[in-house]
This record gives structure tokens, sequence and C-alpha cells, in this order.
């Protein structure tokens, strides 16, 4: 079985979710197939097929998370010695060189990856361009938008 890198947070994340997949929406999906039912002949009924569906995309969710969670190493960056190299978990400044432009990174695991709050998935043409760099080292990295040069600035374990 095949580890799968995450951070504590993202590990919770998922907990969290799994937690209100099991407590709420299970239940709820159950009391609308239950109250679809007494609306008698099942075949030509939307409401009970549409809970149907509801209940299978719940439980299909509930075994992935169950999963990933089962396979998950999780890696809590603030216990690990700041070196200055980058490495999972850890959240990188780097400086675009051709323009000055800053930007601030989290390298996480696939699932944690929310480009909006500055989280890149650890096999982003980014993050496996920066993983192992160190404070002050220029790093060519191949984008979609083709080869462009940073800088790492800082590297930080929050």
């Amino acid at each position: 079985m095949q580890r799968i890198p995450m951070t504590v947070s993202g590990a919770e994340a998922l907990r969290k979710e799994l937690d209100h997949l099991k407590k709420v929406e299970r239940p709820r999906i159950s009391a609308a197939i239950a109250d679809a039912r007494e609306h008698g002949d099942l075949k030509e009924n939307a409401e009970y097929h549409a809970a149907r569906e509801q209940q299978s995309f719940c439980e299909g969710r509930i075994n992935e998370i169950e999963g990933k969670l089962s396979a998950a190493q999780i890696i809590d960056i603030t216990q690990l010695d700041n070196t200055g190299k980058v490495i999972f978990g850890s959240t990188v400044t780097i400086i675009d060189v051709d323009t000055d432009e800053e930007k601030v990174y989290q390298i996480v695991g696939d699932d944690e990856a929310d480009i909006k709050q500055g989280k890149i998935s650890v096999n982003s043409p980014i993050a496996r361009g920066l993983i192992g760099r160190e404070e002050g080292d220029v790093v060519q990295i191949d984008t979609p938008g083709g080869t462009r040069e940073y800088e790492v600035d800082k590297v930080e374990h929050l």
C-alpha cells in the first residue's frame, strides 16, 4: 500500500468531513429515502431515486476518505527542524527573478491543494522544482506558461 503524504491540517479536514458525512448526511439521506418510500410506487418515484443516488455518492465519499486516512502518512512540519531546505509541508516564499513578484506557497498533499489559499500539491511542477532547494537558491521551473526563474527567499515551518 502506498502511503499518502498529508499535513496535520489536511488530515483534520478529512476527519471533519468524514464525521459530517456519517453523523449528518447519512441520517438525512436515510430519512429522505424512508419518506420517499411512503409515497408509494418506487419505479416512478423521483424523490426515491434522487435520495438513493445521494446515498450512493455519500457512501462512496465515506469509503474514499476512510481509505485515504488509513493510507495517510501525516507529517507535522512544526515538529521538524527548519534547515532552510524546502520539504513537504513547508511554506515557501519565492520571488520571480524577471518581475520581482513575490509568491507564498505551502507544499501539501494532492487532496489539500488549493491555489486560492496558497497551497500547492507536492506533485505540481512548482513544488517538484522547489523540493530539496534551500533559501537563496535560484531555480528554473517548467510551468504550463513556460520556463520561469524563481529565487527561494524564505522557507518556514508553520
